[in-house]
């Protein structure tokens, strides 16, 4: 079974000052941020809402392209999150793909460390999941909070990011706080497997 091997270093969240509601103005309406080119949108249809992915094909072509196989396939639909692990309040990663099922996963793919990339695993990051480096296949993991930790560094070879989060990280937060198993799940993933599963009805490119 697919598995991670977690070294988490966290540091305390930052205080955060109520805002102060601004006198009645008419303003310009907010400016959204355009995506950058290089991300493909891929959006997960789940029944909690819309999890909309940006897959950076420029910085991780390699594992880019095997997330893109996974969707156009359409062997993502009707696999589930089942995975959360809660490393502390706010922090953590949930994690979906096909569970090595064999009508569905491909083959393993090369690992590009982030040291190759330049990406980080920040706040809704979407990360590979893997056992060691060259056995990654159908397995994803979005990470809750920066978890910087799982970056290639010191020799270690970390995991292997390829996008982020752009819509949805409410529904992320929601699957990272739903019940698990106390039973579930082998080794370090006892008690982390999600009891009930939560399914991703479709993925798919977005148009």
């Amino acid at each position: 079974m697919i598995h991670l091997l977690l070294s988490l270093a966290l540091s305390a969240a930052p205080q955060v000052t109520p805002p102060v509601a601004p006198p009645p103005t008419v303003s310009a309406p907010p400016v959204t941020a355009p995506v950058p080119a290089a991300l493909t949108r891929v959006i997960l249809t789940m029944a909690a809402g819309p999890i909309v992915i940006g897959v950076d094909t420029k910085a991780a072509p390699i594992t880019a392209a095997n997330f893109l196989k996974y969707v156009d396939g359409k062997k993502l639909d009707g696999v589930s999150f089942y995975r959360a692990v809660k490393v502390a309040d706010g922090y953590g990663l949930v994690q979906f793909g096909t569970r090595n099922d064999p009508k569905r996963t491909l083959a393993p793919i090369r690992h590009e460390p982030t040291t190759q990339t330049g990406l980080s695993h920040t706040d809704g990051t979407i990360s590979m999941a893997m056992a060691s480096p060259g056995t990654a296949t159908g397995d994803f993991f979005v990470t809750v909070g920066d978890l910087t930790s799982m970056d290639a560094k010191d020799g270690q070879p970390g995991f292997a990011a390829f996008g982020r989060v752009l819509e949805g990280m409410d529904v992320i937060r929601t699957i990272l706080a739903a019940p698990t198993s106390p039973t579930l799940g082998e080794g370090a993933m006892k008690g982390q497997m999600l009891a009930p599963t939560i399914r991703i009805v479709t993925a798919r490119r977005a148009p």
